[in-house]
């Protein structure tokens, strides 16, 4: 049931978490030692650059996995793929948009935690910079929101009409 407005959001959230996968989360440059720590969801790479305009990995320096990130990210658009096809059982779309909001959160926080020791790896005066992987997940969790406020609400609906039969 593509046409109800929730299934565009949990559609939305499929398509955030997605693209998370394909995105830099954060990333730290510091143009005097030509050195990048970057962070995308599958791992947090501490690098060398050969000129400053070059942003290609010339000598990884460090480099930890992140998988988990990628993994949650993942299991996210595929809980609220299978949501939208659950149409017909809005109890299991509410439980499905919680367990959603919840993958979505750990990943968020693993980036943080993530981001936190990226900072440890390059130490400058500057800070690091949030890409656009950063923002997807906050998009996600927001449509996961007005998902799950769209299905109670019908819940809410398909309820009062029972009320009156």
């Amino acid at each position: 049931m593509i046409q109800r407005i929730q299934s565009i959001f949990l559609l939305l959230v499929a398509i955030c978490m997605a693209l998370m996968l394909g995105f830099d989360i954060w990333q730290k440059v510091s143009v005097a030692d030509g050195e990048v720590v970057r962070l995308d969801a599958y791992y947090l790479t501490h690098f060398q650059m050969e000129e400053a305009t070059d942003p290609t990995p010339t000598n990884i320096v460090e480099q930890q996995a992140a998988w988990y990130i990628a993994i949650l990210a993942s299991l996210a658009a595929v809980v609220a793929l299978y949501s939208i096809f659950r149409y017909d059982n809005r109890l299991l779309q509410i439980k499905l948009g919680a367990l959603n909001s919840l993958l979505i959160g750990v990943s968020f926080v693993a980036a943080m935690y993530l981001q936190y020791k990226g900072e440890e790896m390059l130490v400058t005066g500057a800070s690091g910079e949030h890409l656009t992987g950063f923002y997807l997940p906050v998009a996600a969790l927001l449509f996961n929101m007005l998902a799950n406020r769209f299905i109670r609400k019908d819940e809410a609906l398909v309820r009062s009409a029972d009320r009156f039969r």
